[in-house]
């Protein structure tokens, strides 16, 4: 049976990319979310599926245990470290955990985010299906699927956290179900038309027992109208006169802004597509949770690495351009999840350390206990992980200038994050060391264990930390201990070929075979002043990001692409325009599908970091800005590393620290700035033909047209 189609409901569709490619793949699906919920818009003429998910739906797989009590083997595992036995050290800790909770007998993983169900609309009669088209509208999060006559429109509204899918041109059946495959543990389902419940039934120590799926249907002469909410516990789906140009109006209102405070044009170079296609995705999948490795889109039941957080590196890049592209509202949702995540960070401390402050693991989903680690990946030896998130504080700061998020988030968490390696460190003959350290997720070439000392990226993280600590809490009585570390940490190694060593332990020689790049830590943020300041460690730098990049350019690579972007935005802030735009093109073209979601390595494994990294890496290129310091000034560059493939373009509503706002055009022969600040400022501007300080006025655009 056909029903009419009303041209009018489908005029405000503006299809950001088109493709004819009908899928039965999940992990091929369209994307739709509010953060809150997700949807994955797939299927054929056939049927039309929608899978959803929760940010908070993790299945709780393996219980939490206390982190293992290694604080009184530390002795031991640094002398093991001093000699040189990696591995034993490793495999020490493993052993401890074993004899004190049988649990740590296998690796435990975190809880892996898992679907809530899937909703299938199919035809009842068929139609002619050849001229299959789907594409999403990105100013609005419209998914849409037609064929026939038929127009399949879908969206996750900000404003009214529901599910909206209207069908014109076909009628049809709606059922609602379990999302295909089998869980890890038992998960108890029941259905009842459109209501599905499911429940976790052998786990005690969740916090979440169990979650509902609830839909309305409205049918009338010229659609069908589904309406759907995930709700943890009870149903909360309200009645409601739903009306579809009504939801979509109110969650444009919210989405479209969010969207639209960034517009790059660069004449038509694909890169465009993708890098508004990854600020979609993380705007989409971010709600009051971050988005995950999957942001809040999965179809299985055992995603890889269970989905969740990954903070040595995958998060952090998922988020990179949030600040940078006028967004920083997206960030307080990992601030939050800290927060939530702190006691468990400060036990993980006591536990395996037995020192004050914060130790947080590489992986977390339901909790923050330090329980996924082993013989090979060490991540117990891996301490960084409190100062990285610490730089996301300074960051956030630094492109909002919000004073009560400074005084009341930003400093108590770094003071507290400093307590723990102001105790680590071991001063030994004026120079501090950090043993054990680990750079992740690398093993120096030789020694055949990811197990080390002095990781260059431990030294990195703290000099930042301890820098910034020192420029906005100056008086805290904390300060001089502040200041005699960050005087004691160990200088930059430069190896025998004359790159910046990945370890400043002399006996560790580099590998630059691996997706990781953990020692170009600063340059994918404000930099840092020892290298910027000293010629013959920028070169050593740059003699790295080639080494790493020949490697990724090569043949024998297929791992990790956010991993590329980082290594490219590090190319960015060194000025090399021609190997940042390498890691650019290989990145667009091998780690994207045709749905315009990006892979973890060539098209394999449904992944978001690289959402964020493309933007980022795109961003680096055009923008790049220092810490403002104590005196205000805000220090910029424009055009830092364009390549020759953009002699045009123009891109407005980046955002520098400062915070400054910035917009920009340029041709072969100029480029025009405009810098809008909150505040009144100077602003050290630098371009690729030269530099001059500019006065701007809070709230005044203030314009200028400087040669190239």
């Amino acid at each position: 049976m056909q029903i009419p189609v009303n041209p009018s409901f489908h005029a405000s569709f503006h299809a950001s990319f088109q493709d004819a490619n009908a899928t039965g793949d999940w992990e091929r699906a369209l994307i739709c979310g509010n953060g809150r919920q997700g949807a994955l818009c797939y299927g054929s003429p056939t049927a039309l599926r929608f899978t959803l998910a929760h940010e908070y739906l993790f299945q709780p797989v393996t219980e939490p245990l206390p982190a293992p009590p290694t604080a009184a083997a530390l002795p031991r595992l640094r002398e093991l470290i001093g000699a040189g036995r990696f591995t034993e050290a490793a495999q020490a800790v493993c052993d401890l955990a074993v004899h004190h909770h049988d649990g740590y007998r296998d690796t435990r993983w975190i809880d892996p985010l898992i679907p809530a169900a899937t909703l299938t609309f199919t035809p009842l009669a068929p139609i002619a299906a050849g001229d299959y088209v789907r594409g999403t509208d990105f100013t609005t999060g419209v998914v849409r699927q037609s064929w026939g006559g038929v127009v399949c429109d879908a969206f996750v509204s900000r404003a009214d956290d529901v599910v909206v899918i209207r069908v014109s041109g076909c009628a049809g059946t709606v059922t609602l179900g379990p999302a295909a495959g089998e869980p890890e543990r038992p998960i108890s389902f029941s259905v009842d038309g459109g209501l599905l419940l499911g429940r976790f039934t052998d786990a005690p120590w969740a916090a979440v027992r169990g979650w509902t799926v609830e839909t309305r249907i409205r049918r009338t002469r010229e659609e069908v109208l589904i309406v759907a909410r995930v709700s943890l516990g009870e149903p909360a789906l309200p009645e409601g006169d739903w009306d579809f140009d009504v939801l979509l109006a109110r969650h444009v209102a919210v989405h479209g802004e969010l969207f639209g405070r960034v517009r790059l044009d660069l004449g038509g170079d694909p890169v465009q597509r993708l890098f508004d296609a990854g600020r979609y995705a993380i705007i989409s999948s971010t709600g009051e949770r971050p988005p995950t490795l999957q942001g809040v889109w999965t179809g299985t039941y055992s995603p890889p690495w269970r989905s969740g957080w990954t903070v040595d590196g995958n998060l952090q890049a998922a988020v990179l351009a949030v600040h940078s592209t006028g967004t920083p509202s997206l960030m307080e949702p990992l601030f939050d999840l800290v927060d939530e995540l702190i006691p468990d960070f400060r036990e993980n401390a006591r536990d395996l350390y037995g020192l004050p402050g914060f130790m947080v693991p590489a992986h977390f989903s339901t909790h923050g206990r330090h329980n996924h680690f082993g013989p090979i990946w060490c991540l117990t030896f891996w301490t960084a992980g409190a100062a990285w998130l610490g730089r996301l504080y300074v960051d956030h700061w630094q492109h909002t200038g919000d004073r009560e998020f400074l005084e009341s988030r930003a400093l108590p968490f770094l003071r507290e994050a400093a307590e723990f390696y102001l105790s680590f460190a071991v001063v030994d003959g004026g120079r501090a060391r950090f043993s054990p350290s680990y750079s992740p997720e690398n093993h120096p070439a030789g020694t055949g264990s990811q197990a080390c000392a002095d990781a260059t990226m431990d030294m990195q993280v703290v000099g930042d930390l301890l820098r910034s600590l020192l420029t906005l809490d100056p008086a805290a009585t904390d300060a001089p201990r502040w200041r005699a570390l960050l005087g004691a940490l160990p200088p930059y190694r430069i190896t025998a070929s004359g790159e910046l060593a990945e370890w400043l332990d002399p006996r560790l020689a580099d590998n630059h075979e691996h997706r990781h790049c953990s020692h170009f830590y600063p340059f994918w943020y404000a930099g840092d002043p020892a290298i910027s300041e000293d010629p013959a460690l920028h070169a050593a730098a740059v003699r790295a990001v080639r080494a790493r990049l020949r490697w990724w350019l090569s043949s024998d690579s297929d791992e990790m692409g956010y991993g590329l972007a980082l290594l490219g935005i590090a190319a960015a802030h060194l000025g090399l325009a021609a190997e940042a735009h390498a890691a650019l093109i290989r990145i667009a073209d091998a780690y994207w599908r045709s749905n315009l979601v990006p892979t973890h390595n060539r098209d394999h494994m449904f992944n978001v970091d690289l959402a964020g990294g493309l933007p980022a890496l795109v961003v680096a290129m055009l923008l790049q800005s220092r810490d403002a310091g104590a005196d205000g000034k805000a220090r910029l560059s424009v055009l830092p590393a364009l390549p020759a493939a953009w002699p045009s373009g123009s891109v407005r509503g980046l955002v520098a620290r400062g915070p400054v706002t910035v917009g920009l055009s340029w041709s072969p022969g100029t480029v025009s700035v405009t810098l809008t600040s909150p505040r009144d400022r100077e602003v050290e501007l630098t371009w690729p033909g030269g530099r001059e300080l500019v006065a701007v006025r809070a709230g005044i655009p203030h314009e200028v047209t400087l040669p190239r």
